[in-house]
């Protein structure tokens, strides 16, 4: 399996992922809607801060009642982030994440934030992966 690395150039909105600690989660709620993600790296000073995600919303906002227009995503947002380094394997983190019950991580190389991965991402390079061992495996009964 290939390094998170080569998956990251791939998905072009990565590092737009990010909203700078201070955001509204009705803000934040906006940017998860127009990227069709379900995620969003907290950043303060350049660094991580924390992620703001759909979870976090549901049960920290929706099933109590608060009001997503004045609150901050400092307020809500899961502070203890899962990170991995972008040399990482695809498959690791996969397993990772399903061990952890996440559905996003962020990547880092030298402690810097260089964008972040979802399990579909992940699924996605892997099946494409599978789909073309299969294709020379074809190829190569063939002929």
């Amino acid at each position: 399996m290939k390094p998170v690395s080569e998956v990251l150039p791939k998905i072009a909105q990565s590092n737009e992922l990010r909203v700078p600690a201070g955001t509204t989660v009705f803000d934040a709620l906006t940017l998860l809607a127009r990227f069709d993600v379900g995620a969003l790296m907290v950043m303060r000073d350049g660094q991580l801060a924390g992620m703001f995600s759909e979870r976090d919303y549901t049960r920290k906002i929706a099933l109590q009642g608060k009001d997503s227009r004045s609150t901050l995503i400092d307020d809500i947002m899961t502070r203890e982030v899962i990170t991995v380094p972008h040399t990482a394997r695809t498959r690791e983190v996969m397993s990772l994440m399903s061990a952890k019950r996440i559905r996003h991580v962020p990547v880092t190389r030298d402690g810097q934030v260089v964008g972040m991965l979802s399990i579909r991402d992940l699924m996605d390079d892997i099946i494409a992966d599978h789909e073309q061992t299969i294709e020379h495996l074809q190829q190569y009964i063939a002929s």
